[in-house]
């Protein structure tokens, strides 16, 4: 079989172009024993990898140049060599941004039932947005029923998960994002108590308004002047949830300081980075529980799909830093 496979050619600057990434086609290898196949159905498309393109220190290393673009996604077995794994069996992984995952030993793949739910949604809730959320709000922010939490980037895949989860947790939910569409959306689709639209003149009042108490759990995805404003608006003991940074990702001059982070001194407050794959073991644990708020309609989650092929990751790739979308960003391979 051929496949079609983008692959990192230059690191970018700023955001990234076209010129940064090459088309390659090849042929798939021939499977060993143990070895197995995969069609890539839906590749995700998240904020972490404009991070995984360039070099430095990090969570995890650098995608080489000329490697295929490291990305999650899902699919479905087509050859298998290995008896864990059968054809037509639909799993999720690291797919990267091609059309066939050649998976050595079946290493990292985990297989998915979607009978129980469609693969999209493990991909999102299910998976490791999911787990992101769950265990960056609940284990790093340590909510308490009736705090105040206000979450950043909320009509986004981690954004809208952390503040239902609040919500289960009896706590106060305040989202930030750009619109009145998502402004609406959080407020009479998932049930926040209100919403600040970021793209109104002065945020800062539109927090005070919404939290005129002040804030327990700041769950952050954006970063910028976003943390700063909310940084001013902390509670005695708050803590500060630091998940990412999307402001700031395609900065050709450098990250930008925190001006408030005394507030931090002055609340005794903390603020906390975290990185989901250091939960890997209790993944079971998370998605059984969301899983059941499912089940209850207490959870929901939103995708939003992009019909395309492998050619249409970089197009796919920037909506994410555009703020049309609502959800989970997916790239569906036709």
């Amino acid at each position: 079989m051929l496949n079609k496979q983008i692959r990192l050619a230059a690191r970018p600057v700023g955001m990234p172009q076209s010129t940064d990434f090459q088309i390659i086609t090849e042929e798939t290898p021939e499977l060993k024993e143990g070895d197995v196949l995969v069609e890539v159905q839906l590749i995700s498309l998240d904020p972490a990898m404009r991070g995984w393109m360039n070099v430095g220190k990090s969570y995890i290393r650098p995608v080489e140049i000329n490697e295929v673009m490291r990305a999650g996604g899902g699919g479905q077995v087509v050859a298998s060599e290995n008896p864990n794994f059968e054809v037509g069996d639909y799993v999720t992984g690291t797919t990267g941004v091609q059309q066939y995952l050649y998976a050595k030993g079946g290493k990292g793949l985990l297989k998915v039932d979607t009978k129980l739910a469609p693969l999209s949604k493990w991909l999102s809730v299910l998976g490791m947005t999911g787990m992101t959320a769950y265990f960056g709000f609940l284990d790093v922010g340590a909510p308490k029923a009736g705090e105040t939490v206000l979450v950043s980037g909320a009509a986004g895949a981690v954004g809208m998960i952390v503040g239902q989860i609040a919500k289960i947790k009896g706590c106060k939910v305040i989202g930030i994002a750009g619109g009145l569409e998502k402004v609406d959306f959080l407020k009479n689709e998932l049930g926040f108590d209100d919403a600040v639209d970021y793209r109104m003149p002065n945020l800062r009042s539109g927090m005070r308004r919404a939290c005129p108490d002040g804030v327990d759990v700041y769950f952050d995805n954006v970063g910028g002047e976003t943390l700063d404003n909310a940084l001013a608006m902390l509670k005695m003991k708050a803590r500060v949830v630091i998940c990412g940074a999307i402001s700031g990702y395609n900065n050709t001059d450098g990250a930008v300081a925190p001006k408030n982070y005394l507030s931090l001194l002055v609340n005794r407050a903390r603020m906390e980075g975290f990185v989901v794959f250091d939960y890997a073991d209790r993944y079971r644990e998370a998605a059984i529980e969301m899983a059941g708020w499912i089940k209850k309609g207490k959870l929901k989650s939103r995708e939003h799909i992009v019909q395309g092929n492998v050619d249409d990751f970089l197009d796919t790739f920037t909506l994410l830093f555009e703020g049309d979308k609502i959800g989970k960003l997916l790239l569906k391979i036709a």
